[in-house]
Order: structure tokens, then C-alpha cells, then sequence
């Protein structure tokens, strides 16, 4: 493996996006007990957050990803109280807010945020956006989710979700509603604020959007005039059949299941010829994998640290968020059941295949699964082992890393400090940002959507 940038193909720009959460207990489950944890009690310090985004533009990551649900899990023994106990990702903050003031603490990492569609009418979600979008010089993304728990859609009216199918219909219908009111409600020189003419904005360059579908009646304008995108870096994760015809059509950045490197080029691949069969280049949209690393000066070292971590996994706090994500209660299903009999649920399917997909013979029991399996720490090495891990993926035809760390406040100076650096060497991390918006550093392209794109059928400009 080279050692330099020397021998390796620079055109292409691997993606970095750091992969956190407002809350106590993100990926790595009970943690918050662990001595270097104990600082994520204090989870919501602006100060703290300030500190990570800034070391991570440093180092010249291209985002930070905040994670987010609108609901407890409360699959678990059939309630939210293991949840709730043991801090399994709650509380939890609105990443929003924190995306408009650390955006002015920096100047060049993005900031993607989640927000799953049952959680504000697509008018005011479209206001939101565009106004953090012009509060961050157009570096914000929104990562669409369609949500898994029954408890979110509890708190938003509903008795249930929508069978999984059913809500990317939904999400179909929310997603052309924002690109009406942001590709098509203002015309470009719209705002003229001319002193003499007494003209701050020209109706004529102002349209109603007029939608009138089976959820949302929108008459629109739209209220905030086109930010620096018009319409934010749209990122999404999900991996069933629906999601990757969902993301094939509509998303720029996907976060795809990973098993192993070849494997994960498979599917890859696969995203791309349908983004392909829907009328969009094969660069239009760039497939991302979770990384979780525990670092060592040696192996040894970071493999005894992994098992360290690993005593301190909270087991209630794993199986609530396992059975939030499979839509089973972990607690009533037979240790000894094979992985694959548990496979058909109405949950994020995507997850539990790529589960499986490490266990190739598809006969390991569900008890032997959750002995070994953690979000966080998954890779342990050193700088340079961990720097072959990704070089492998990125040989596979991987766009990029969202990397998981083991506790978000804290961690990050670690691996910004000793790994950052051996990928830089090796050509594997950009050394400085290009300029611009969010969309023109990660594509070398315009700040706004390519034609192609199904939003651009509204555009006035």
C-alpha cells in the first residue's frame, strides 16, 4: 500500500461525514458510564459542539451528519422504560437550532440534518431549510427519513406508521412539494429591491406552487427567497427495495448497508444503474458506508480497547435500539432463532440484511448475533491498518465514510489527529476545501441540482 498521493488517482474526492447525535447515547450503547464517557451527560453543551465541528473542519471533513428520531424506542419488552433508563438515544435535541450556530462558528464543513416527513407540514420544513441554507452560505443537506417507530408517528397524530412501502409513497409526495416551493415559486431576479421604482420584489417573479395531492394542499408562495442551493444537499439511508429506487431517484449522497468491501461494490453499483434508468449520471449520487474504528498504536492495543468497550455495552439500551430498527421485541424472540427466520419484518429492512450479509452461511443464531455485534468499534488498528480498511472500500467503488465514533464529544481529536493525517498522505482525504456551497465542494460542479434531476422539472429559471 502507498504510502504517498504519489500512484493514486486524485480525481476522485473520497467523502468524509462525521456521524453524530444530540443525545447521551448515540451508537454506542450505555457508554455515557464508561470514564471517557461521562461528558456526554452534558450532551447538549453549544461550547462542546463548537469544539468537535471545529477540529473536524481542521482536519477538512466535508460534513458532520446529525442523526435524529422523534420518538422513544419502545419495542423492547413492550415498553419505553429500558429506553428511557438507560439514556438509548434520550433525551434528545432538535439538530436544527444547532445547525444554524455552529454553521457560524466555521466557514466550510457542511451540516446534514435529519428530519423524517411526519414531522412538519412540507411548507414550513421548506421555510426552515432555506433559511438555514442562506444562514450557512448554502452548506446545509437534509438526510430524508421516513421514519420506523411506531411512537414518532404517536406523536404526530397517527396510531401506526404506514406500512414501509406506503411511507416512501409519502415521502414522494413531501419531497415534490419542497421542490415546488424551492426550484419553482421564485424566479431568478426576483428580488430586485430597486429604491426608485419602489420595488423590493417583483411579483411577476413570484408563483404559487399549487399543489393539490392525496396528503398536503399547498398553495404556496414559497416565503424565503432562493438561498445559496435553492434546494439543500438531499442525502438518504435507506436500503430496502423501495429505498433504493427512492434514493436512485431523487437522493445526491446515500448511505448504503456494508458488509464487506466486494459485497458492498455490488450494491454500489446496483444504486447507481437504477440512478442511471432514471435519467441521472452515475456521479449524481455517491454511496457512503458507516465506518467505526477504535484506534491503537498497535493492533494489540486497539483490540484490547475494543474489548474494553465492548464490556461496557449497555445490553438493554443495544436490544431497545436493535428491536426499535428490526420492529421485533428482542426480548420475546428465541435466542437460539437463526438470523435469516427473522429477516421478513415491516422494519428498516436494509439494516437486518446487512446484518445478515456478514454472517454468509445465514445460520448463526440471533443470541450469537448480539454477542458480537456493536455499532461503534466494529474496526480496530492503527492509523495506518484503519487507512487500509478504507482504501479497500474506496477500491470496491465507495464514495465515502460516515464515520461512527465511540462517544461523540470527545472522541474526535483522536482520530483527527492520528488517522486524518495517514490518509491525507496516502491520497485519501482531501487536504483543503474547494470553494463554495455545500453541493460545489463535494461535486466540483454548480451550487444548485443538475438538470436532470426530477426537481429541476420546476424550475423558473
Amino acid at each position: 500500500m502507498l504510502d504517498e498521493t504519489e500512484g493514486r488517482d486524485m480525481a476522485r474526492h473520497l467523502i468524509y461525514s462525521a456521524f453524530v447525535h444530540l443525545t447521551p447515547s448515540h451508537e454506542s450503547h450505555g457508554f455515557w458510564r464508561h470514564p471517557e464517557g461521562r461528558h456526554m451527560v452534558d450532551y447538549g453543551s453549544i461550547s462542546a459542539w463548537t469544539e468537535v465541528v471545529q477540529t473536524l473542519e481542521r482536519a477538512r471533513f466535508d460534513m458532520v451528519f446529525f442523526g435524529d428520531t422523534v420518538g422513544v424506542y419502545d419495542t423492547h419488552q413492550g415498553s419505553s422504560e429500558p429506553a428511557v433508563r438507560n439514556g438509548m438515544q434520550f433525551p434528545g435535541r432538535d439538530p436544527a437550532p444547532y445547525v444554524a450556530a455552529l454553521s457560524r462558528a466555521t466557514s466550510d464543513i457542511g451540516f446534514v440534518f435529519t428530519s423524517a416527513m411526519l414531522q412538519e407540514p412540507p411548507f414550513t420544513f421548506a421555510r426552515k431549510v432555506s433559511t438555514l441554507d442562506h444562514l450557512s452560505d448554502g452548506r446545509v443537506g437534509w438526510n430524508i427519513v421516513t421514519s420506523y417507530l411506531d411512537n414518532a408517528a404517536q406523536n404526530y397524530g397517527l396510531e401506526t406508521l404506514p406500512d414501509h412501502d406506503a411511507r416512501y409513497a409519502w415521502a414522494e409526495e413531501y419531497t415534490d412539494v419542497t421542490y415546488r416551493l424551492w426550484e419553482g415559486s421564485w424566479e431568478e431576479g426576483a428580488l430586485v429591491a430597486d429604491p426608485e421604482r419602489g420595488v423590493l420584489v417583483d411579483p411577476k417573479l413570484v408563483h404559487r406552487v399549487d399543489h393539490h395531492g392525496e396528503r398536503y394542499q399547498v398553495a404556496g408562495p414559497h416565503l424565503v427567497e432562493p438561498s445559496p442551493q435553492r434546494t439543500p444537499l438531499l442525502v438518504q439511508a435507506g436500503a430496502s427495495a423501495a429505498g433504493t429506487a427512492f434514493a436512485a431517484r431523487h437522493a445526491e449522497m446515500s448511505f448504503v448497508p456494508s458488509s464487506v468491501p466486494e459485497a458492498t461494490g455490488r450494491t454500489v453499483a446496483n444504486l447507481k444503474d437504477q440512478a442511471v434508468a432514471a435519467g441521472r449520471g452515475r456521479d449524481d449520487i455517491r454511496a457512503i458506508v458507516n465506518l467505526a474504528p477504535i484506534l491503537g498504536s498497535t493492533v494489540a492495543e486497539a483490540q484490547a480497547r475494543q474489548r474494553e468497550f465492548r464490556e461496557w455495552l449497555d445490553v438493554d439500551g443495544l436490544c431497545s435500539f436493535l428491536s426499535g430498527i428490526f420492529g421485533v421485541d428482542l426480548s420475546t424472540v428465541d435466542p437460539d432463532r437463526t438470523l435469516e427466520s427473522i429477516s421478513e419484518t415491516r422494519a428498516v429492512q436494509g439494516t437486518l440484511r446487512s446484518i445478515i450479509d456478514r454472517y454468509p452461511d445465514r445460520s448463526v443464531t440471533f443470541g450469537e448475533m448480539l454477542k458480537g455485534y456493536a455499532f461503534s468499534g466494529q474496526l480496530a488498528g492503527t492509523p495506518e491498518t484503519i487507512a487500509d480498511e478504507i482504501a479497500a472500500w474506496a477500491d470496491a467503488g465507495v464514495d465515502g465514510f460516515n464515520i461512527i465514533p465511540v462517544t461523540t464529544l470527545g472522541w474526535w481529536a483522536e482520530f483527527t489527529e492520528h488517522v486524518v493525517p495517514v490518509l491525507q498522505r496516502r491520497g485519501l482525504m482531501r487536504t483543503e476545501y474547494a470553494p463554495g456551497t455545500l453541493r460545489e465542494k463535494l461535486f466540483g460542479a454548480d451550487a444548485r441540482l443538475p438538470e436532470v434531476h426530477p426537481a429541476r422539472r420546476y424550475s423558473r429559471r
